[in-house]
């Protein structure tokens, strides 16, 4: 039976994750339709799904062959990295330190690019037109994948998982479809203010899980995390504004991923996997090495019966805080 203590945070998350990749990847297709048509950007967009689905039915039931303490340790590890990742630049977004994405600068800079290169051949498929979708699809699409593995991989959360990431995906496809244009009024770096403790929360229950720790309250304590993660990204928010005493930076800044005809497919795809998990060494490895500490320690060392899990959380917390506070403005 789900818990929907559980469930709910859980399609709330896939949801919102899903939403944010969703709506970049809709400002390139919107772009690419426009200038180079919409038959071409269309099949690319068609092609991407199908891989991305072959894909989810590949990972999703591999995970049930493993045994669970190590799937849990493991997505759990990359739920941190990937979550802590998300919220440590959305701190410093919302800080000022670095500058906001911006979806109409985005959609105007791809607009600009496609229309500086003309077609070669007259063929009934433009191959840039496609190409483009396919790769920013994809791309995109390999993040909401990994949310929903990490969101899921208990098997009583992948349908939830699943389906928040769904609804995502049909919303944003609605909205494009009746607008036409970049949803520049979706609160993009909100959202992933609030996905990256989310995911940071999910990472460091099934990490705890993951090496025996026992949760104050079990599968509830996921609330106090989440709750946890907030509160410290937002002091965090405080105290960097009151620090450095920064002025908010309207960005016109993009996303790497805005420029997806600079590299070869699997070039891209490579980095943009690498990317997933690590844009700052120091931080990644610190991460890293407390989880290893804390599956060394974990019934080597105790503090108590549900203490152990307090001082995993907390020095999660702690790793974040430092390299926050030590981020120079961007």
């Amino acid at each position: 039976m789900i818990l929907w203590t559980i469930a709910a945070p859980a399609m709330l998350a896939s949801f919102m994750g899903a939403g944010v990749e969703c709506v970049e990847a809709l400002t390139i297709v919107l772009a690419v339709g426009t200038v180079r048509g919409w038959r071409s950007a269309l099949l690319g967009v068609s092609a991407a799904l199908a891989v991305l689905i072959c894909l989810v039915a590949i990972l999703g039931p591999s995970l049930t062959r493993i045994p669970l303490d190590w799937v849990q340790l493991t997505v759990g590890t990359l739920s941190l990295l990937f979550g802590l990742r998300w919220l440590r630049k959305a701190i410093l977004r919302a800080a000022g330190a670095k500058p906001l994405h911006n979806e109409a600068v985005a959609y105007e800079k791809e607009t600009a690019n496609l229309r500086s290169i003309e077609s070669v051949t007259p063929c009934r498929v433009d191959v840039l037109a496609f190409m483009t979708s396919f790769k920013i699809v994809m791309l995109e699409g390999i993040e909401v994948v990994f949310i929903v593995i990490a969101i899921g991989s208990s098997t009583q959360l992948m349908v939830p998982a699943c389906l928040g990431a769904l609804l995502a995906l049909g919303a944003v496809i609605v909205l494009g479809l009746a607008l036409h244009r970049p949803l520049t009024r979706v609160p993009e770096n909100s959202l992933k203010f609030a996905v990256g403790a989310m995911l940071s929360a999910f990472g460091t229950f099934w990490v705890g899980e993951g090496i025996g720790v026992e949760w104050p309250g079990a599968d509830v304590y996921l609330l106090a995390l989440i709750v946890a993660f907030l509160g410290i990204a937002f002091l965090l928010v405080k105290v960097v504004i009151g620090r450095a005493k920064i002025p908010t930076l309207q960005s016109q800044s993009t996303s790497a991923s805005s420029s997806p005809t600079k590299l070869g497919a699997i070039a891209l795809v490579r980095n943009e996997l690498f990317g997933l998990f690590v844009d700052d060494a120091r931080f990644a490895g610190g991460i890293v090495v407390w989880v290893l500490i804390g599956w060394f320690l974990e019934g080597r060392i105790t503090f108590g019966v549900h203490a152990d899990g307090v001082c995993f959380a907390m020095g999660l917390l702690g790793i974040l805080a430092l390299n926050v506070l030590s981020s120079k403005k961007n």
